[in-house]
């Protein structure tokens, strides 16, 4: 399972101090691009390949707020393997304390954005593994 880490900043939240539901999905990508290089398969290889990944969905429960001055950290997992699709779990948290889980459906497209079936080392690279 990866991390990444950030400071909530005053830029990204609203009037209460309370960050913006928007800016979870910012969280979720940066977390994602982290995964992606945890599990050997850079975001940056997959496009000098001639590969990239669309959004198709996108799925935020929210349990409790992030506030400006705390430091969110993300914790990213595969979550589910399709043909030509893939599903990222990300659980926002602010120390022990969820906030919010985001569910990021993806499609691995080639250069004209056509879905292309996911090539077996990816695949293996990003096998579901039981928790």
């Amino acid at each position: 399972m990866s991390t990444w880490s950030s400071p909530v900043r005053y830029a990204e939240c609203d009037q209460q101090g309370v960050a913006f539901n928007g800016h979870y999905l910012t969280w979720a990508d940066e977390a994602a691009t982290a995964l992606m290089a945890e599990l050997g398969t850079p975001y940056a290889e997959l496009l000098a390949r001639g590969l990239d990944t669309s959004v198709v969905a996108s799925e935020l429960a929210w349990s409790a707020p992030a506030r400006w001055g705390d430091v969110v950290d993300v914790d990213g997992e595969v979550a589910k393997l399709g043909r030509t699709s893939f599903v990222f779990a990300l659980t926002i948290r602010v120390g022990e304390r969820a906030c919010c889980v985001v569910r990021t459906t993806y499609v691995l497209v080639d250069r004209d954005r056509t879905p292309v079936a996911l090539p077996e080392d990816l695949r293996e690279a990003w096998a579901v593994r039981p928790a």
